[in-house]
């Protein structure tokens, strides 16, 4: 079993930055991969960035040059650095971390992040 812990999220004006951790814990070491994903109000789940074992990363293309995700090999924490917030960036993130044996996912409980104009 793995828990996440996502933190960080809050409100902020449009411009300006926040860094979203998530901390993991239990049987990380037989993750593959962590992601976020985000949630707006009355929409689907979506990728936001993903980081693969090695350092790996991708983007959704609305996020590209904004935001960063970075971990540590061990993957005890994964940060998403976002900057240049903007409206459309309001929804609840979630951490999500994948392991390929047995084909194993796992959420955290979602932190709320609200941009205003």
């Amino acid at each position: 079993q793995v828990q996440l812990v996502e933190s960080g999220g809050g409100l902020v004006q449009a411009g300006g930055s926040l860094r979203l951790s998530c901390a993991a814990s239990g049987d990380i070491f037989r993750i593959n991969s962590m992601a976020w994903y985000r949630q707006a109000p009355g929409k689907q789940r979506d990728l936001v960035a993903v980081i693969a074992k090695g350092g790996s990363t991708n983007y959704a293309d609305s996020v590209k040059g904004r935001f960063t995700i970075s971990g540590d090999n061990a993957w005890n924490t994964v940060y998403l650095q976002m900057n240049s917030l903007k409206p459309e960036d309001t929804a609840v993130y979630y951490c999500f971390a994948f392991r390929i044996v047995g084909s194993r996912a796992y959420w955290g409980q979602g932190t709320q992040v609200t941009v205003s104009p």
